[in-house]
């Protein structure tokens, strides 16, 4: 199974935020789409960084609440972890546990294509073996 798999049926909907932009308003658009991550993106369109909710407590713990009104460059994760259409499921899986992250945007030529969280890897490995389950019981019943 390919990452392109899972944007087939999630679809290639990726909320971004520019660099410039403060760290309220990340948080504006994380509450608002109930997200945990957005993709920093330049107004070229290239993938500058991403900025998680994890981003945003530890620079809030470590700097207080006058850092909500820095850029979100300040605190984005850059440069990011990406992935292309093509990559496996299995070799994104093994990218979030070795790097530690929850949120793979996917670029192809350069580009801001989609993006994948832990949450869509592990619905979809569900329904995989969910659909393995219903092969082997109709299987053994016949």
């Amino acid at each position: 199974m390919r990452i392109k798999d899972v944007l087939r049926r999630k679809g290639d909907l990726v909320v971004t935020i520019s660099p410039e932009q403060t760290i309220t308003t990340l948080l504006d658009q994380l509450a608002e789409h109930k997200i945990g991550a957005l993709v920093v993106q330049s107004s070229e369109g290239a993938v500058e960084g991403i900025v998680s909710e994890r981003d945003v407590v530890r620079h809030l713990q470590a700097r207080g609440p006058v850092m909500l009104t820095d850029p979100v460059s300040a605190i984005m994760t850059s440069p990011v972890h990406t992935a292309d259409p093509e990559t496996t499921l299995d070799d994104l899986m093994m990218l979030m546990t070795e790097q530690r992250i929850r949120h793979v945007p996917v670029v192809v030529d350069g580009k801001l294509n989609g993006i994948v969280s832990i949450g869509d890897v592990v619905k979809h490995r569900m329904e995989e073996l969910q659909t393995e389950r219903d092969q082997l019981t109709a299987y053994i019943t016949q």
